[in-house]
């Protein structure tokens, strides 16, 4: 770290001079403009940059598979290009529908430009125009809808609903890599934290919460397959797993509440009480899984799982809770 001595000039301005290391790496010299960024009690300074938007190339020669394409159209987005550009020496047809499958996946997200050498993609959102408040929000609903749903599949041997749960995952997805493109987008651009409207901090919790909404997400899906593999479950059960999940669900519920919440007290005392709904929730899974070890093998294997899924689902909103904690607590 190096330290500067403020100056005072004309009677009434501030002046400090920049570090010569620091200047010289980017490209800074007498008559470049800098671009100065108030935070809180921080100034941040960088370089003006002429560019409007970041564009990143990357050659796709010899990815064909879905999960390799996908990816890689995927690792850009959320890197924070505004324009990628992928090439090959020979993009073939099915390249070039991997990528328009996997774009429809990721919000603001086009194709301006195909042809037989490459694909261009472009983000067409503004920073500002993106509200992670509101990505949270939905993925809350949906990921929450989604557990209750699959549960509900589970216990009415419902294959149509597991089915729509299933598809959900995707919504949940896509607003997961929106909330991760911001986050990183954040980081690197002191600029967008501004647009966007939130502080560094509060994006980072918001992006950590996403994550616990996704992986939700994900133990629904688990659950909505694991309907599909049986039939009929005995009517004791349903009573039971039902109750959990209600009980699990309310962990995240709670904890999300107190994540949005701006009075801190009452963010403190509700992630609290969040964190310690989770050993009941612990209690009833050990309960249940009691009761069904007296089922068929199979059956009590699958409902096992689902027990499993709802316990972790409760350890996930203790995960929002603590960055709700870290939310309200204050800043040094």
């Amino acid at each position: 770290m190096e330290t500067r001595k403020v100056q005072v000039t004309g009677g009434s301005t501030y002046t400090v001079s920049l570090p010569k290391g620091w200047a010289t790496d980017n490209d800074v010299s007498a008559g470049s403009i800098v671009e100065f960024h108030s935070e809180d009690d921080l100034l941040l300074l960088s370089p003006k940059s002429d560019a409007e938007r970041v564009e990143g190339e990357l050659d796709i020669t010899g990815m064909d598979t879905d999960h390799e394409l996908t990816r890689a159209v995927m690792t850009m987005y959320v890197s924070g290009f505004d324009v990628i550009v992928l090439e090959s020496t020979r993009m073939s047809a099915g390249q070039r529908r991997i990528i328009r499958e996997a774009t429809q996946g990721l919000v603001g997200l086009e194709v301006i430009e195909e042809t037989s050498e490459r694909v261009v993609l472009q983000d067409l959102l503004d920073s500002s125009e993106l509200s992670v408040h509101n990505a949270i929000t939905r993925m809350r609903l949906v990921s929450l809808t989604m557990l209750e749903d699959a549960v509900e599949a589970l216990v009415t041997n419902d294959p149509e609903l597991a089915q729509d749960v299933k598809e959900r995952d995707d919504d949940v997805d896509r607003l997961w890599y929106m909330v991760s493109r911001v986050f990183r987008t954040v980081l690197r651009n002191p600029t967008a934290a501004n647009e966007i409207g939130f502080p560094r901090e509060t994006v980072f919790d918001f992006q950590s919460s996403a994550r616990q909404l996704e992986r939700i997400a994900d133990h629904a899906t688990k659950i909505a397959d694991l309907s599909l593999e049986i039939d009929d479950i005995p009517e004791r059960a349903v009573d039971s797993l039902q109750a959990l999940e209600a009980q699990a669900s309310e962990v995240p519920e709670m904890a999300m509440d107190a994540l949005l919440e701006e009075d801190s007290d009452r963010a403190v005392e509700m992630a609290n009480e969040a964190r310690g709904q989770i050993r009941a929730v612990d209690d009833e899974v050990r309960a249940v899984d009691d009761e069904i070890r007296e089922f068929d093998p199979q059956l009590a294997q699958v409902l096992g799982l689902v027990t499993d899924s709802l316990s972790r689902t409760a350890d996930y909103g203790g995960n929002i809770a603590e960055s709700a904690l870290q939310k309200a607590a204050p800043h040094p």
